[in-house]
């Protein structure tokens, strides 16, 4: 079966037989020719939008990598609350759920500490 389209002219063979790597070594061929993928919809280093981008801290977001080394030093999970309050979540909102799984965790340290404080004293 023979596709045309856009002056990109390929061979499309079914699955049997080789031809996958065949196909795969017309798509590399014609990529190389564009600059661009045609497996992808845009060109590299291109970004549709903010959110395309990776997030900070390895790709994590600087929520999620708060909570985590938050177990280590729990005064992250108070700089992560402060950026929670802070509507820093409203900058990416794929932030919001580390932050506040720091600011829960900071509130659940806090009342431990309190309950500590209360039994030492009492």
């Amino acid at each position: 079966m023979e596709l045309k389209s856009d002056g990109f002219v390929g061979v499309v063979q079914s699955m049997e037989g080789g031809g996958a790597q065949q196909n795969k070594q017309q798509l590399e061929q014609q990529s190389d020719k564009d600059g661009c993928s045609l497996l992808q919809h845009r060109y590299p280093g291109e970004f549709d939008g903010i959110y395309d981008r990776p997030l900070a801290c390895f790709g994590c977001g600087i929520g999620w990598a708060c909570f985590i080394l938050g177990f280590g030093f729990p005064l992250l999970w108070y700089i992560a609350t402060a950026l929670y309050f802070g509507k820093y979540h409203l900058k990416d909102p794929r932030e919001r759920a580390g932050l506040a799984a720091s600011a829960i965790a900071a509130l659940i340290c806090s009342v431990a500490a309190l309950i500590t404080l209360v039994a030492v004293h009492l």
